[in-house]
């Protein structure tokens, strides 16, 4: 789950060297050019040759970074989801974890301009996804690619004594949530704010997919 903000809950900007953000950047940049390209002619309608040109970097640039045109794409579709988890990062192991999951979905999708404009380059490529296998694929790999990476953010909360078979289906259930929510979202011509929007689905979603967890039934 705009233009999706960037951002790798692996290693902070102060972790990364020049080399490594100079080749973040230029990979961002290469998204961003496929996604306008996409909008404008689809994926069928584009080369990686035109995303390259629109890029302003060599074709063989692109190629070093992505192996097809769909691919291009997954860093911006990544960002989502490294944002809501460096939000749910953020929150104190003291809180309870529903109210946790709670404030960080709706925090990474509330109706900020920028989250805004990154929503609705979202729901573009998730049309498109719809006749694009490729483009579904990338969707599909960089939603179990969060999950995965969401498990050790959800331990540390849960705590040590938390069931590590709780901890993975909380996972699962809160990414497939956001997940579920963007693509009937993008499905419709809803706003990015209040009722149908992404924040108010994922969160229906959510309640619906963990209310019978005891994970987050509250601690006698």
């Amino acid at each position: 789950m705009r233009s999706p903000r960037p951002y790798s809950p692996q290693a902070g900007p102060a972790a990364q060297s020049l080399t490594e953000r100079r080749k973040a950047a230029t990979q961002l940049d290469i998204a961003r050019a496929a996604c306008e390209l996409f909008g404008e002619h689809g994926p069928d309608g584009t080369t990686a040759e035109d995303i390259a040109h629109r890029a302003g970097v060599a074709l063989r640039t692109f190629y070093r970074y992505f192996r097809n045109k769909q691919e291009a794409v997954a860093p911006l579709l990544a960002g989502g989801g490294d944002a809501w988890r460096a939000l749910l990062a953020e929150e104190d192991p003291a809180t309870p974890l529903a109210q946790a999951l709670d404030r960080a979905v709706t925090r990474s999708l509330s109706d900020l301009q920028s989250i805004e404009e990154g929503l609705e380059v979202t729901r573009g490529l998730l049309r498109a996804a719809a006749t694009d296998e490729a483009l579904r694929g990338v969707w599909y790999r960089v939603n179990q690619d969060s999950e995965e990476r969401l498990v050790p953010v959800i331990a540390r909360l849960a705590g040590p004594d938390a069931d590590p078979l709780e901890i993975r289906l909380l996972a699962a259930a809160a990414t497939d949530s956001i997940r579920i929510a963007l693509e009937l979202w993008s499905a419709t011509d809803a706003p990015t704010s209040g009722p149908g929007s992404p924040a108010e689905i994922a969160l229906r979603c959510l309640h619906a997919l963990t209310g019978a967890m005891p994970l987050l039934r509250p601690s006698d």
